[in-house]
């Protein structure tokens, strides 16, 4: 997966080839884990973030469905593509909350979305609300906090 850009953890890149091509991520390596399990991917259009992943045969969990923990994975980067614009400029952020509401399983049949919005950004936190689909039918219902850092509180 080719991109452009060297931002890391700092920021997202953009994705130059594939079905992802002038999407974002935080993947390439800057977020090692999602990385390994994406790539997750966003695109801002009209002013709102939508998140996208392609689930591949090792999303899944004993039954065939994709595992539940890709998806709050998912929903968790989701969190952070939707608060894009509120984290401009440098702002750094960790996921204080994130809590997840099942509603359907999800297949290898067609790409994952999320869209949501930003209910209220606060001085040092940032409350998101979103639902993630397939094809349109509802998977997963989210909602999280995120709690602005400096880059010097950021551990290894």
């Amino acid at each position: 997966m080719a991109a452009e850009g060297t931002e890391g953890y700092s920021g997202p890149i953009t994705l130059r080839e594939g079905p992802f091509a002038g999407w974002q991520t935080w993947g390439g390596g800057g977020d090692p884990y999602e990385t390994l399990l994406g790539p997750f991917c966003f695109k801002v259009e009209n002013g709102r973030a939508r998140s996208a992943f392609i689930p591949r045969r090792d999303h899944l969990n004993g039954g065939g469905a994709v595992h539940g923990g890709a998806l709050m994975s998912f929903a968790d980067f989701s969190l952070f593509s939707i608060a894009h614009s509120a984290l401009a400029g440098g702002v750094h952020a960790v996921t204080l909350t994130c809590n997840c509401e099942f509603l359907s399983a999800g297949t290898l049949d067609g790409w994952i979305e999320s869209e949501g919005e930003v209910i209220r950004e606060g001085r040092s936190v940032i409350f998101v609300r979103g639902i993630v689909t397939q094809r349109a039918r509802p998977v997963l219902a989210f909602s999280g906090a995120l709690k602005k850092i400096t880059p010097n509180n950021v551990r290894a």
